[in-house]
């Protein structure tokens, strides 16, 4: 796999504009998301709209409206609702919790080039919605695609973020250094890369309603994964999801400028039940953080962590948050 672009982390990160309160926005656009139906948010979380330059983020909020900002940014094939517990966890906690459906998975985030899921515009993308909250420092929590954008950000926005907290996928350099090792098990737990970037590879994930989409699923409940397939159901949304990877990964070897060290307070959770990230990577995350580290391994947990351990992903977020809270 190479990550294109990824030393032009900083300079593709453009203004996006006066900071707007997120309040406003709130009452502006409040109601059900777009996409295919209402969402499922459920008690205590709040579906809206945040504007990002040309793009309408669909998201899911929770707690104050003067708390302390945590964006938390969802992996593939999942959206917003991947952190439902977690962002009633940090609402209930006085944090001001913030999940959006990243670009192409909202409607009104969705260009058609490939080129446009760069994973520098993705970083974009999260210090934009920071800047539109007013958020001129917050924390930011990752997992799967997610953990690579909230690398990204950490490292590129270093000066804003509070703490980084990506869960599952490891350093950008740590994960780049096991892919190009023969001798590591990641070599074979990322084959699947080779199908995802081909072209027109979401008709076979929507084959047969859905069939193999929805195998992807194995232990999250039915509601979350209906949740899912309604944002992802369609052609074109995953598509676009899918370019994630034609954008970013153009071969399975990694190369290119390295993203360097995080230098804000870390922490990364992995599960040792994840057949898609191996432990070695894990393990050398640690080299790549300059700033405080904390390490948490959940056992006999598989890669979709914040649905199938909501409550240790819940405490833990809530416990490093606290520890370093400017409030």
């Amino acid at each position: 796999m190479r990550l294109m672009a990824a030393g032009l982390l900083v300079s593709a990160l453009v203004a996006t504009g006066e900071p707007q309160d997120l309040s406003a926005q709130t009452a502006a656009r409040g109601g059900p998301v777009a996409g295919g139906g209402a969402s499922q948010a459920g008690d205590g979380l709040t579906p809206t709209q945040i504007d990002v330059g040309d793009f309408t983020f669909d998201v899911l909020t929770a707690g104050p409206d003067d708390g302390e900002v945590v964006i938390l940014l969802h992996g593939f094939p999942q959206t917003s609702y991947e952190w439902r517990h977690q962002l009633r966890a940090l609402g209930e906690a006085g944090f001001r919790a913030v999940a959006p459906d990243q670009r192409g998975y909202s409607p009104g985030a969705r260009p058609a080039r490939v080129e446009d899921y760069a994973l520098p515009l993705l970083i974009a993308d999260v210090i934009g919605l920071a800047d539109t909250m007013g958020a001129e420092r917050f924390h930011v929590v990752g997992h799967d695609w997610g953990a690579a954008v909230a690398w990204g950000v950490a490292i590129s926005a270093r000066d804003r973020v509070i703490t980084a907290n990506p869960v599952s996928v490891p350093h950008p350099d740590a994960f780049a250094r096991v892919l190009g090792n023969p001798e590591s098990c990641q070599v074979a737990a990322s084959a699947y890369f080779d199908l995802f970037v081909q072209p027109d590879s979401e008709d076979a994930f929507l084959a047969n309603d859905h069939a193999l989409l929805r195998g992807i699923f194995a232990g999250i409940d039915t509601e979350a994964v209906d949740e899912y397939l309604r944002v992802l159901g369609s052609k074109p949304a995953l598509a676009a999801a899918l370019n994630w990877y034609r954008a970013n990964v153009a071969d399975r070897n990694l190369q290119g400028p390295a993203f360097g060290p995080v230098e804000v307070p870390t922490m990364f959770t992995w599960s040792d039940g994840d057949t898609a990230l191996c432990i070695d990577g894990a393990l050398l995350t640690e080299e790549y953080v300059a700033g405080p580290y904390r390490f948490e391994v959940l056992e006999g947990v598989s890669h979709w962590i914040p649905d199938l351990a909501p409550d240790a992903m819940s405490s833990l977020l809530v416990d490093h948050l606290t520890r370093y809270s400017e409030r």
